[in-house]
């Protein structure tokens, strides 16, 4: 599948997608506390769909490792009105919002939104998969063992390629049977997960396409780069770049990105060199 229908907007997926990551919250693992304010997150969403994301994914609720959950109440007080906001300035855009609550989704939908990126994959809470085959939106399926408080916690697997394809397979044909049209996994890389997991997960991310979906890498700043190479989140940038551009050769078509202009570099390079290899 090349194209998605993202509430009336196509996305064309025949060229890797970046998608720019708006958190909104004070505890992100990367930039928590940087847009707090709506003119702040309006401000950051246009940068980014200046630098060349095709879409903007927007999220109310941290879920880094050891995070706590907050209430339905509190996610919604703090997504809504920044994305009126950012819908209002930027009416073309595609806006996905990152959420696994059903009553989130089907407001956020209603104010905007135009796809829901869901981290339990329809396993937080009864309804999910329902919501989202009512609303017609594409929906983001990701793999976690775990919650984000715990899933850390000693995560373990006999094959990681073979139970996560198990798994996407299991959820695929349940968000089938409820109606869903467009559907994108994400192998959740660092969501219950050890370091040595998410490496052999990015080694045979390839082994996903025979999911026929499309597949999004989330790889960014990630604790996969920077306790590998021994340094932080602000200074892995570098390894981000590197890990997104083994993804893309893997078949990832769409990059969760932190920063929006490099992961476009990458897919640029990229497309450039099979366009070359093509012409020879």
């Amino acid at each position: 599948m090349s194209t998605v229908n993202c509430n009336g907007k196509s996305l064309d997926l025949s060229v890797p997608a970046v998608m720019g990551i708006l958190n909104m919250t004070a505890d992100s693992f990367f930039d928590g506390g940087r847009y707090l304010t709506i003119s702040s997150q309006v401000q950051r969403a246009g940068q980014m769909l200046a630098e060349g994301a095709r879409i903007i994914d927007i999220g109310a609720v941290s879920t880094r490792p050891g995070a706590s959950e907050v209430s339905c109440e509190e996610e919604l007080d703090k997504l809504i009105p920044s994305l009126k906001a950012i819908r209002k300035d930027f009416p073309a855009a595609i806006l996905s919002v990152d959420t696994f609550r059903p009553a989130v989704a089907r407001t956020a939908v209603e104010e905007g939104a135009d796809m829901i990126n869901d981290i339990y994959g329809g396993r937080f809470e009864a309804g999910m998969m329902e919501t989202v085959a009512y609303l017609k939106v594409p929906y983001i399926i990701m793999h976690m063992k775990g919650r984000p408080g715990n899933m850390q916690d000693n995560p373990t697997y006999s094959d990681i390629i073979a139970e996560i394809t198990y798994f996407f397979e299991k959820q695929l044909a349940e968000a089938r049977n409820h109606g869903i049209r467009d559907i994108i996994i994400d192998p959740g890389f660092g969501f219950g997960k050890s370091i040595e997991h998410n490496y052999s997960l990015l080694s045979g991310l390839e082994s996903l396409q025979s999911l026929e979906v499309p597949i999004l890498a989330g790889l960014s700043r990630k604790t996969m780069i920077y306790r590998v190479l021994g340094t932080d989140p602000a200074h892995a940038l570098n390894g981000t770049s590197v890990l997104q551009t083994i993804a893309l050769m893997k078949g990832a078509c769409i990059l969760r990105s932190h920063d929006v202009k490099e992961a476009v570099e990458a897919v640029t390079l990229l497309e450039t060199l099979k366009k070359n290899s093509q012409e020879q």
